[in-house]
Parts: C-alpha cells; structure tokens; sequence
C-alpha cells in the first residue's frame, strides 16, 4: 500500500497564491444556500416571538449569516418591526435571515 501525503505533498510546488485560492474554493465547497421559509412558517415563527416576548421565554433562533447557518438562544431584548430586526443576546437578526425559530 502506497502512503500518500495527500496534499501537503503538493503544496510545496505551488505559489502561495494558489495554495490560497486553494482554501477558499475549499471553503466555498461548504457554503449553505438559504432555505426558503413559506408564509406558514413565518406566521408560526411570528406567533412564537410574540409569546417569547410576552412571556419572557428563551428561544433558539437560526438565521443565515456569510453562507452558513448561525444559531442563536436567549431571551429576546428587541423586536422591531419597522427596520424588521430583533435582538438577541445582543446579535441583531434581519427577519429576512430567519431559517428557524423555536422555544427552548
């Protein structure tokens, strides 16, 4: 059986540059495309914030943030509606981010 070095056996060949870009397609190769949420979905997800808040409860949030998928727990310290943000643990979240919310 051959023992290869994989790729550290190349990158000694290759300029900096390359090795590089190299780790960014890499990189890239585990970006996440957004799910979309239907309007079912968000009328439940609104329903829960609306009771997290009137209640005081923890929720576990999901969103979307530079191609992966970021998940947040705590209690909500802001809601608003007009910029369409709410904060949690001081991380503000856009509403068009959301992938999932749910209490804890």
């Amino acid at each position: 059986m051959n023992k290869d070095r994989g790729t550290i056996k190349w990158t000694s060949m290759m300029l900096p540059e390359h090795v590089k870009l190299l780790r960014e397609w890499a990189e890239q190769d585990e970006y996440v495309t957004m799910p979309e949420a239907d309007e079912q979905q968000k009328e439940e997800w609104g329903r829960l914030i609306q009771e997290a808040l009137e209640a005081d409860l923890e929720v576990r949030i999901s969103y979307f943030k530079h191609h992966r998928i970021v998940t947040a727990e705590g209690l909500l310290e802001k809601v608003d509606d007009y910029s369409q943000i709410l904060t949690i643990n001081g991380v503000q979240i856009s509403f068009h981010t959301l992938v999932s919310v749910s209490q804890k």
